[in-house]
Order: structure tokens, then C-alpha cells, then sequence
């Protein structure tokens, strides 16, 4: 699992400080260059070799209801890109135990509802009729 360091970036005069949680603070002049300095950051810190190894939550400090409204909505996104690998994973197995059942391809698509197409990428072998 990769780890995720939540960054809190804050409007000050000059720009935004970086506010990243239990690692330290930066600054920046823009919030569109935050993600980039916080992981050149972290990596630094930390003494990582690759900024690219863990993933960053950037939250801009608004007020407080507004930002746990950014806070949960991200929540939400990672969630449903968890349970969407979950799916595609829980599909593929599903597509394999119906073709190692008799069922062709097509008939595979027509179970899972989806294309022939699909069901051939899913099982690895082109779809019969």
C-alpha cells in the first residue's frame, strides 16, 4: 500500500505554506506548484529516491466547513477508486470461472453484461460465438 502524506496548505501574504503532516512545512508562491514542492519535499525529508513512491492529499485551507467538505469529497474519490480496482478484479475472476464453465465468450459478455470485446480482455483469449 502506498503511503499518503496529507499536505495542508495555507494563504499567506506571499503565497501558501505547506503545512505536510508529521513531516514538516514549505512554501510556495503558487498553489498550482504546492504538489510538486511538497513531494520534492517529502522525498527530501524522508531521504526517499523517488517523489513519485507515495501519493499527496493537497488541501487548501478554506474555512473550516468548506474544507472538510474537500477533505470528505477526496475521501469519497480514493474510496470509489478502491472498490472500482476491487470490481474490475472481482470481474476478471468472475469472466475466468464462467469460461472455465463451457460458456463462450459471447455468452460471458451477455452474463456480465458487458462487450465480447471486453470479456476477451478480461480472460486473456478472443471471444467464440
Amino acid at each position: 500500500m502506498t503511503d499518503t502524506y496529507l499536505v495542508a496548505a495555507k494563504r499567506w501574504a506571499r503565497g501558501w505554506e505547506l503545512h505536510i503532516e508529521n513531516v514538516g512545512v514549505t512554501q510556495v508562491a503558487s498553489l498550482s506548484k504546492a504538489e510538486a514542492a511538497a513531494r520534492e519535499y517529502i522525498a527530501f525529508a524522508l531521504d526517499l529516491d523517488d517523489d513519485q513512491a507515495f501519493d499527496v492529499d493537497l488541501v487548501p485551507q478554506l474555512d473550516s466547513a468548506l474544507t472538510e467538505q474537500v477533505k470528505s469529497a477526496r475521501a469519497q474519490v480514493r474510496e470509489a477508486e478502491r472498490r472500482q480496482r476491487e470490481a474490475a478484479a472481482k470481474q476478471r475472476e468472475v469472466a475466468r470461472l464462467l469460461g472455465r464453465s463451457g460458456l463462450s465468450g459471447r455468452e460471458i459478455a451477455v452474463v456480465l453484461g458487458l462487450t465480447p470485446q471486453r470479456v476477451s480482455q478480461l480472460i486473456g483469449r478472443s471471444s467464440t460465438p
